[in-house]
């Protein structure tokens, strides 16, 4: 019997995110504005979606890097009861503030910090052999980490000769989209099982205006069998796989804080996964998760296992059962 947490790891960013809000309009530069809300949480891409995992009831392994100051001890900290190896580096915690709009919507500004040293060298080390044929890595956040950027195709390769199912969400590069890059992250989905990207993601990698065209055009890029999902927000999610497109509407719920959405979306969806569910029962299970998450806040006082019943999956079954 294998345990589920050797079976879903997650290869990717983490930070402290200052979470501020709600505003209705953007200020003017020189002025002061008063928050109804804040909370300083762990964040990051990868670390939003190991939280994720933990209040869906479920395990997995965080590999990721932290700095050697105050924050990154204190970040350490926050991932305990998650099987989290972060290694310290010499620079700073790198710090998200992430500015909550009415509208549902945020702005994220993050510092560069110690996301820039996180490296292929500090990840090798940690990778062993898949404990199961379902066993899933998910890599994510490699536009904030470049060092690891110009390893990720060795990356990729090394962890499916250990027999791991690779899921990949890119984020959003922050110089924005251009022919070079696309043909660099094409390289990337080529390899690929599950690719997870928002709907502004997917528009911008094919350069389709048109969410049907760039979904035709970006599932061309896909590897026989893999499948390709597209987070729509309020709209739910999009899947393809085999020639097959499935529309899955969100979950109903009050939107409070939508940061980590896509993340949480991506915990439910791969445990899903794990568990032998089809595309549909997947893409239903991540929609239920994101909807259980960004309806609450303080986020951090959400307690492990508490989504559990929201999602399709028996979360603690073990993979190798």
């Amino acid at each position: 019997m294998t345990d589920l947490a050797a079976c879903l790891t997650i290869i990717g960013d983490v930070g402290v995110d200052v979470v501020l809000g709600p505003i209705d309009r953007w200020p003017r530069i020189g002025t002061e504005s008063l928050m109804d809300r804040s909370e300083l949480r762990p964040g990051g891409s990868g670390g939003n979606t190991a939280l994720a995992v933990q209040y869906l009831g479920a395990r997995c392994r965080l590999l990721s890097l932290v700095g050697n100051d105050d924050l990154g001890a204190w970040l350490i900290q926050q991932f305990r009861g998650i099987a989290a190896t972060l290694p310290v580096c010499n620079a700073a915690t790198s710090l998200s503030v992430g500015v909550m709009h009415s509208c549902g919507e945020r702005t994220i500004f993050t510092t560069k910090g110690h996301l820039e040293k996180l490296a292929f060298e500090h990840i090798r080390p940690l990778l062993t052999r898949a404990p199961d044929s379902r066993s899933i890595v998910l890599l994510s956040g490699v536009f904030l980490t470049p060092m690891i950027r110009g390893s990720y195709g060795h990356l990729i390769d090394e962890l499916a000769a250990l027999g791991f199912r690779i899921a990949l969400d890119t984020g959003w590069p922050s110089g924005g989209w251009n022919d070079d890059l696309r043909v660099e992250v094409a390289r990337w989905i080529g390899k690929c099982d599950h690719v997870l990207l928002n709907e502004l993601e997917i528009s911008s990698l094919v350069d389709r205006s048109d969410l049907d065209g760039a979904v035709e055009a970006a599932s061309r890029l896909l590897k026989p069998g893999a499948s390709l999902i597209v987070k729509t927000g309020p709209q739910g999610a999009i899947g393809f796989q085999g020639g097959r497109t499935v529309v899955r509407e969100a979950t109903q719920t009050v939107v409070v804080d939508t940061i980590g959405a896509g993340d949480s979306f991506n915990a439910g969806y791969l445990l899903a996964r794990l568990n032998g569910h089809d595309l549909d029962e997947s893409l239903r299970a991540g929609c239920n998760a994101a909807a259980s998450v960004i309806a609450r806040f303080p986020r951090r006082q959400i307690r492990p296992g508490e989504f559990a019943h929201r999602i399709a999956v028996p979360a603690l079954e073990a993979c190798g059962q």
